[in-house]
């Protein structure tokens, strides 16, 4: 039987969120966007066992592993569980579009494989997964901003990268309900 965390994981139920939530079965603002994919901020050894458990096969980490608060040797952990892992370090306050190219490129050698891109909060990797799920997905923009909407607003340098990226690959922002307001930190 599987557990309800397998049910969240790998149902296919569309985007299950649990922003900020206080219990331990999800990392923080868990998102699931398909039976394939999700994204959240740093899970715990724990978490990420339960994961595996629930069928997760790939885990993509995209900020540094020195940050406070990332997972000590989050690598081993995840190659111990039998996981592909894959680390793009990704600067907070610079983000680049090679960056963003790097986890596209690993996502698509194996598009279907059950994968959890993560950073700290879920703020990088909302964003990327938002650029993915539109780029390579056709999943509406409108409905990529809304899921990224859950856990964040990005800043000035997170909101310029992802409408640069959008707009070079020929997609408009101007969707409805698409508030492309960044939030200015205080």
């Amino acid at each position: 039987m599987r557990s309800a965390l397998a049910t969240l994981l790998l149902c296919g139920l569309g985007v299950m969120t649990q922003p900020g939530h206080a219990d331990d079965t999800l990392p923080r603002n868990y998102l699931a966007y398909s039976d394939s994919f999700a994204s959240a901020g740093q899970p715990s050894a724990a978490q990420l066992k339960q994961l595996a458990d629930a069928g997760l096969e790939r885990v993509i980490y995209i900020a540094y592993s020195d940050h406070d608060g990332s997972l000590a040797n989050e690598d081993r952990i995840v190659k111990s569980l039998g996981l592909d892992y894959v680390h793009i370090p990704v600067e907070w306050t610079a983000p680049t579009r090679g960056d963003y190219e790097q986890f596209a490129a690993a996502m698509r050698a194996a598009p279907d494989k059950r994968t959890l891109l993560h950073c700290q909060a879920n703020f990088r990797a909302s964003a990327f997964a938002l650029l993915y799920r539109v780029l390579e997905q056709d999943i509406p923009l409108a409905q990529a901003k809304a899921d990224m909407n859950q856990v964040w607003t990005p800043t000035p340098v997170w909101n310029d990268l992802v409408l640069s990226i959008l707009r070079d690959n020929g997609v408009d922002s101007d969707c409805e309900g698409c508030d492309w307001t960044p939030h200015i930190p205080e």
